[in-house]
């Protein structure tokens, strides 16, 4: 944090995919048997850095994975994504729906951005919405951390906005791969713990 001046107002804190069709025991995962403790903790722990950046000014966003309706409902779907999710079907991550939106605990976003792809910014507003508020700095959390997060950590990195990822308020299925994934990052990102985090904004002037 030492080269880089810190200004919650111009911070948006984006979470990955905190969806209730991922986590919620009657989402799409929970119905699949699918998910951990530790994914299922996640927005607990980011919470309250929400809260402490919004009493600073900063927003919070929510990037949301989408499965857009096809003719007759069914969800237009990568192939590679249904051989590996094929209980994904009609309804599931649709636009609107309850499985779509954001966990409870994390109601309501100040922005929402649905997403088709693993990276928030793929096609997606989120960058004109930064641009627009003039963030240069985003904290970021979600799961899994291999996937819509390193994606999108690393997109930030490429538009040169300094990105700080919470160790544990993202997750991924395997610590290996948790672990792994997170040194991988640290030549693109600073890396806190949310309660560091807290204490960042919270003491912030």
């Amino acid at each position: 944090m030492a080269t880089h001046s810190f200004d919650p107002s111009r911070t948006a804190l984006v979470t990955i995919d905190l969806q209730n069709d991922f986590l919620h025991p009657d989402g799409a995962y929970g119905r699949a048997g699918l998910g951990t403790d530790e994914i299922a903790a996640l927005p607990g722990r980011v919470k309250p850095v929400i809260d402490a950046l919004r009493d600073k000014g900063g927003s919070y966003v929510s990037a949301q994975f989408t499965l857009v309706p096809g003719p007759g409902g069914e969800p237009l779907i990568a192939p590679h994504l249904k051989e590996l999710r094929p209980f994904l079907g009609k309804g599931d991550f649709k636009p609107g729906a309850w499985g779509h939106t954001v966990v409870d605990l994390l109601q309501e976003p100040d922005y929402v951005v649905e997403k088709v792809n693993y990276s928030a910014f793929f096609q997606t507003r989120l960058e004109y919405i930064l641009r627009a508020l003039k963030v240069d700095t985003l904290i970021i959390g979600g799961i899994v951390t291999n996937g819509g997060v390193a994606s999108t950590v690393r997109d930030a990195h490429l538009r040169d906005i300094h990105t700080i990822l919470l160790t544990d308020g993202c997750g991924a299925f395997k610590p290996e791969v948790q672990q792994a994934t997170l040194t991988s990052l640290g030549s693109v990102c600073d890396q806190m713990t949310c309660e560091e985090a807290e204490t960042m904004i919270r003491s912030a002037t």
